[in-house]
C-alpha cells in the first residue's frame, strides 16, 4: 500500500483488472481417483515407465492443490509451489504450463489469478504472495519484490493451447499493466532490463557478484529477454482483440529490445549473451537464462543462431550427462557433484523454457534429444528415490542438493508436459485449429495419447507406428505432421480417420 504522504502514480489499466473484484469461491478440489480421467492419456507400451511417471506426477500434483486463506482475499485455489507455502511468479506461471491438460477438472489458472487479485493501483505485482493473508512478502520498490515477468508468455501459451479469447480479454489489462510498472521501476536509461538473485529465480547463481539481493548496476541477460518475449505475447494479444494502439507501443519497445540486447549482451568472444556491468564488461557465467533469447523468434540474428545453439551440444559447455545444467561447465562457480542449486543444477522449468525456444527455432531434433536425455535422467533417480525432485545434479543420475522432494511443484513439467509436447511430440495451436505431431521417438510399437483435450469441449486420440496414424476424435480438426522422413498437413474430420504413412 502507499504511504499516506506519498500517492504512486496511478497506472489507468489496472481499472480493467476484474480480478481485483472477483469475490473469493470455495472451489471444490477435485478427487484425483475419479476426475483424471479427464486427463490426456499417453500410449506408450514401449516405455512403461514413463508412462507411471506421468500419472505419479499427476498424483502428486492433486495432493499439492491448496485453497487460500479464507480472509486473504484471493479467488482461486492453486498448485502449492513447495518451496515455503507462499506463492511465487516464477513457479506459478511454469506449473500453469502442466496444469492446461488438466482444465476441464479445475481452474488450471487460478494461481495467476491469485496475482492478478492483487496487483496495485500503479501495477505492481509482487513476486511472492502468502496464500494465507493474502499480503505481499516484499514492498514494491525492493529490489526482490518482482519478476521474472513471464506472466505472459504462460498466458499466450494457455490461449494457443485452448482459444479461450475471453481470458485473453480478462488478463490483457493486468498483463500490461504490470508490464509498464517493470518498464518503468526495472529499466536502466539505455532501455534494458536489470533483475537480482531472487527477482531472477536464480538464486545463487555467481553470473553477477553479490547479487542476491540486489542488481549491482548490471545489465541482466534474462530480465531484458523475457521483457522481449512478454512485449511479443502481449502484442499478439492486443491483435486478437483488436487493440491496435496498444500493439504499436509493444511492437515499438520490442524493436528496441532486440536492437540494443543484439549491441550490449551479445559477447562476441563467447558467442553467447551474458550479462554486463556498468563498464560494459560481460559476466564471466554463462547462464541458461540467455536461452530465453530463442523464445523470441526474433531475437537471434541468423548469422548467431548456430554458435549460440551449438553450446548446448558442447560437452565443455552444456552437454553434460544431465542436460540442461543452469550454468555451463566452463563458467565461473559450476559445481559438478550436485549443482549446488543454480551453479550447475538441472531445473526441469529451465529446460522447458530451452526446449520451447529451440522448437521456435525450428531446432527440432536438438530439442527431442535433450527431452529424452532429461527425462530419462529423472527417470532414473525416480526409480533410485521413488520421487520427484526439485532440481537434479548436472552429472550424474542423483537428485542435486540442495533440492526439496516430492516436488510437483514445477517439476511436473518433466513428466507431463515435456513427455507430450516433446517425447510423444503432440500439441495444439487451438486457435488455428491445428495440432502439431512431430513423431521423432523409436518405438517398435504404436504410441500416440488418448483423450488429449481439443478447445472447450473436444477431445482426439492420436496413435501411430511407422505405417499408420488412426484417429478418433469429435471435433475437426487440421493435422500437421511431420517425422525422419516425411512430413504431412490434412484435414481431419469428426470420426475415425487413418493415413497410410507407407
Amino acid at each position: 500500500m502507499s504511504h499516506p504522504m506519498y500517492q504512486r502514480p496511478l497506472e489507468p489499466l489496472v481499472e480493467q483488472n476484474p480480478f481485483r473484484q472477483i469475490l473469493p469461491i470455495d472451489q471444490q478440489i477435485p478427487f484425483f481417483a475419479t476426475d483424471k480421467s479427464e486427463l490426456p492419456q499417453p500410449v506408450m507400451p514401449a516405455y512403461p515407465e514413463w508412462v507411471d511417471l506421468y500419472w505419479h506426477a499427476w498424483e502428486i500434483a492433486w495432493s499439492h492443490i491448496r485453497k487460500p486463506g479464507v480472509s486473504s482475499g484471493l479467488p482461486s485455489s492453486y498448485v502449492d509451489s513447495m518451496f515455503n507455502g507462499h506463492l511465487f511468479m516464477w513457479d506459478t506461471a511454469m506449473i500453469s504450463r502442466f496444469t492446461v491438460y488438466a482444465r476441464r477438472t479445475w481452474h488450471c489458472m487460478g494461481g495467476l489469478d491469485n496475482f492478478y487479485a492483487r496487483q496495485h493501483d500503479d501495477g505492481f505485482i509482487c513476486r511472492e504472495i502468502d496464500p494465507e493473508t493474502g499480503k505481499d512478502f516484499f514492498y514494491p520498490f525492493d529490489p526482490n519484490g518482482a519478476g521474472p515477468n513471464i506472466f505472459a508468455w504462460a498466458e499466450w501459451g494457455y490461449f494457443r493451447q485452448t482459444g479461450d479469447e475471453a481470458r485473453l480479454r480478462q488478463v490483457f489489462g493486468p498483463l500490461l499493466a504490470y508490464h509498464r510498472w517493470c518498464r518503468a521501476n526495472r529499466t536502466w536509461p539505455n532501455g534494458l532490463y536489470w533483475a537480482t538473485g531472487l527477482s531472477s529465480a536464480m538464486d545463487n547463481q555467481p553470473r553477477v557478484p553479490d547479487s542476491n539481493r540486489h542488481h549491482r548496476h548490471w545489465t541482466w541477460v534474462d530480465a531484458t529477454m523475457q521483457a522481449s518475449v512478454n512485449c511479443e505475447m502481449l502484442e499478439q494479444m492486443a491483435n486478437v482483440l483488436g487493440e491496435e494502439k496498444y500493439a504499436a507501443e509493444l511492437s515499438q519497445e520490442r524493436t528496441m529490445l532486440i536492437e540494443r540486447a543484439n549491441q550490449v549482451l551479445w559477447n562476441s568472444e563467447a558467442q553467447f549473451y551474458q550479462d554486463v556491468d556498468a563498464n560494459g564488461r560481460f559476466s564471466q557465467v554463462k547462464t541458461i537464462g540467455a536461452y530465453w533469447a530463442l523464445v523470441d523468434k526474433e531475437m537471434v540474428p541468423e548469422k548467431r543462431l548456430q554458435t549460440f545453439v551449438q553450446h548446448l551440444r558442447d560437452a565443455w559447455s552444456f552437454n553434460l550427462p544431465h542436460r540442461i545444467p543452469s550454468q555451463s561447465a566452463d563458467s565461473d562457480g559450476y559445481n559438478a557433484e550436485t549443482g549446488n542449486y543454480w551453479r550447475g543444477a538441472v531445473w526441469p522449468a529451465a529446460t522447458y523454457m530451452v526446449l520451447r525456444g529451440l522448437r521456435q527455432m525450428k531446432q527440432y531434433k536438438l530439442a527431442y534429444q535433450i527431452a529424452r536425455n532429461h527425462l530419462e535422467m529423472v527417470t532414473a533417480v525416480y526409480k533410485d528415490t521413488g520421487t520427484f525432485w526439485e532440481n537434479y545434479a548436472p552429472e550424474t543420475a542423483v537428485p542435486g542438493s540442495p533440492a526439496l522432494q516430492d516436488f510437483v511443484g514445477t517439476t511436473g513439467l518433466t513428466p507431463i508436459t515435456i513427455l507430450l509436447e516433446h517425447i510423444i511430440g503432440i500439441r495444439a495451436d487451438w486457435p488455428q485449429r491445428r495440432i502439431f505431431w512431430e513423431r521423432l521417438l523409436e518405438s517398435d510399437q504404436p504410441y500416440g495419447v488418448k483423450n488429449y483435450p481439443l478447445g472447450p469441449t473436444g477431445t482426439v486420440d492420436l496413435i501411430g507406428d511407422a505405417n499408420k496414424i488412426t484417429i478418433k476424435t469429435d471435433t475437426p480438426f487440421t493435422l500437421v505432421m511431420q517425422d525422419a522422413e516425411q512430413s504431412l498437413q490434412t484435414a481431419v474430420p469428426a470420426g475415425t480417420t487413418e493415413i497410410d504413412l507407407s
